[in-house]
């Protein structure tokens, strides 16, 4: 018992001794030290306080962004590609995270660009198909027609032959996006005139459909306003549609254009009207419904 009491006095008179205080404040003492270092180390690795700005990468290339230097602050990461006809080949349309977001030095931003190689689509069968089919199937596979030939047949209005670039192009080829596929159709015992459609204030893209439908082929362009806007409309088409000439499938109509940022086509389209319908508004958007 005496033996207890005298370790558990040795061990208070230990606890209480400068050489325990000495070390226990030394141990304290690098503790935080070390702590404090630590808390540098952390500071310094996470580059606390030392954000950027994320610049808005759209329309650049990939060496472009590497020659103005944005590879020294941020490491760019190609996930995606896409067919875009719209924007250079090359350059990024998307990014993540998006411009002006704000993150560390060295950050990874993954970007999605432009295809450089074009879309292929495969060539569908057109044969014994008749014009309209053959024309929504190829708008359907992202193809356009072309010229239209027609040739002696008794298959009136069927396909006959499909061609690409003056060649036969056969069902499941591969073509790229937007290619021009001329058109070989049977004309009937004889040849047979067709009415003209009426294309004033039409687009270009609905012209040619129209054109297309209804058997014809485009003929020359001209641009009134001396650019090709992407607003244009027909403003003039030759033959007219209310010609009393004969014409026949295969013909070729001549269109001119004009902006519609520039010009005002609803006045204009109210004059091709019946003098009886020009005032009734509701008649004329019901037939000029575009």
């Amino acid at each position: 018992m005496q033996e207890s009491n005298s370790e558990k006095n040795k061990f208070i008179h230990f606890l209480i001794s400068k050489t325990f205080i000495v070390n226990l404040g030394i141990a304290i003492a690098v503790f935080i030290v070390l702590f404090l270092l630590l808390f540098k180390f952390l500071d310094i690795f996470t580059k606390h306080g030392q954000e950027l700005i994320v610049p808005d990468f759209s329309g650049m290339t990939i060496p472009e962004v590497d020659s103005a230097g944005y590879f020294e602050q941020f490491d760019l990461f190609v996930i995606d590609s896409l067919f875009d006809d719209n924007n250079t080949k090359g350059t990024i349309v998307m990014q993540d995270p998006l411009p002006d977001s704000k993150v560390k030095k060295g950050r990874n931003i993954y970007v999605t660009i432009v295809a450089t190689m074009p879309e292929t689509v495969s060539m569908p069968d057109l044969k014994d198909l008749t014009l309209r089919q053959a024309v929504n199937i190829l708008e359907s596979h992202k193809l356009k027609a072309g010229k239209l030939i027609y040739e002696p047949s008794f298959d009136k209005n069927a396909i006959l032959e499909q061609m690409f670039r003056g060649d036969t192009v056969f069902p499941g080829d591969t073509l790229q996006k937007g290619s021009i596929i001329d058109l070989v159709i049977g004309s009937g015992e004889k040849m047979y005139k067709i009415p003209i459609p009426f294309l004033i204030g039409k687009t270009r893209e609905e012209a040619i459909y129209d054109l297309n439908i209804a058997s014809f082929n485009l003929g020359s362009e001209f641009y009134m306003d001396s650019i090709m806007d992407a607003t244009a409309r027909v403003f003039m088409q030759e033959p007219m549609w209310d010609t009393e000439i004969p014409h026949f499938p295969g013909d070729s109509i001549h269109l001119w254009y004009k902006s519609d940022s520039l010009f005002d086509f609803e006045p204009y389209l109210q004059t091709f009207l019946p003098d009886s319908l020009r005032s009734d508004s509701l008649v004329t958007d019901t037939v000029f419904a575009f």
